[in-house]
């Protein structure tokens, strides 16, 4: 309960983890304000699946990252500030590369500089394992080169390089969080785990399609990528303008993955690889595993939740959305 009573901001709040870790806020009494993208279905995401007990504790402000005077509002009085917002679709940002750069570099920027000009006390940026690219040495280690394999990937990496300069430049105290792959209840079918149980499950599909299914992943259940922002967000121990991996250390191919689902799931539906699943050419990131030792030495963070058990969590989530007929597309939206 170490954030009861603090004043919380989370950017991307309508996400997948986002929603979850506004959600884990409130249970520990936060004053959580959650920042949804604006649509014009009176939608707010992922956040619409929260409790509505919990949902009721939080502010709920509709918006854009990249609109500088909103987020200084939003910052304003804030303790702490977890900025989430980002557009993530790798395939996405080989068609338009200057959205990825107008929402992950500019709306970053804007938070940064809300956060400076307010003198916030933390604001934990989120990074992602993909500004790796394809693994040098493994495991990787914050200090492996970072590799620019999509405009996705670029994008990120200038946030994270924007975030280091604010902290050397303005003293500004925010610190970078690098979660590698994540999956878990509410995450769309864009991840290769929510497509694959969901075919599992579906009566409809005769066959579980991917794409290459050769690659390596660092597979971290939502919940534990939740308590490594919650730690890293309060932790005294902490370098200011530096990135934190957030990751098991244990990897799978995903064929092996598959095939534990397949077992979960009880099914023997074929695996078929598509073409038109396969990343762009030259992007594929062959191998991501984590070191996740700086952030378990300076917060005692680590990953508890196991593979198996955390897809079983994950099926149970999808069997249930499944019998109520709910759903969603790559939006988050039902169908």
């Amino acid at each position: 309960m170490a954030y009861s009573g603090k004043k919380v901001l989370v950017t991307g709040a309508d996400g997948f983890i986002g929603s979850h870790l506004a959600e884990g806020l409130a249970r520990s009494g936060a004053e959580v304000t959650a920042l949804a993208l604006y649509t014009g279905q009176d939608r707010c995401g992922w956040l619409d699946d929260v409790d509505g007990e919990i949902r009721s504790q939080m502010k709920i402000t509709r918006g854009d990252v990249r609109d500088a005077s909103l987020m200084n509002r939003l910052v304003d009085g804030k303790d702490v500030v977890f900025h989430l917002a980002a557009l993530i679709s790798i395939p996405h940002s080989y068609e338009a590369p200057f959205s990825h750069i107008d929402v992950n570099v500019t709306g970053t920027g804007n938070i940064l500089e809300a956060a400076r000009y307010h003198g916030t006390s933390r604001v934990v940026h989120t990074s992602t394992s993909e500004v790796y690219g394809s693994a040098q040495t493994v495991p990787i280690s914050e200090t492996h080169p970072l590799v620019a394999q999509s405009p996705y990937a670029a994008s990120k990496i200038a946030a994270d390089k924007l975030a280091e300069s604010y902290a050397l430049s303005f003293d500004t105290p925010v610190t970078t969080l690098r979660p590698f792959n994540t999956y878990g209840p509410r995450q769309s079918e864009r991840a290769v785990i929510a497509t694959v149980i969901r075919q599992a499950l579906d009566s409809a599909c005769d066959a579980i399609k991917v794409g290459d299914t050769s690659t390596v992943r660092d597979f971290n259940y939502v919940g534990d990528t939740v308590g490594a922002f919650l730690k890293i967000g309060l932790v005294d121990k902490i370098d200011y303008g530096r990135a934190y991996n957030a990751g098991s250390g244990s990897s799978v191919t995903i064929a092996e993955m598959i095939d534990t689902i397949r077992d979960i799931t009880v099914t023997n539906k074929p695996v078929v690889e598509e073409a038109s699943r396969i990343r762009p050419a030259n992007s594929e990131v062959r191998a991501l595993i984590a070191d996740p030792g700086d952030l378990n030495s300076v917060s005692g963070w680590k990953a508890e939740v196991d593979l198996k058990s955390g897809l079983g969590k994950t099926v149970d989530w999808w069997r249930s959305r499944i019998s109520q007929g709910q759903v969603r597309d790559d939006t988050g939206y039902i169908v």
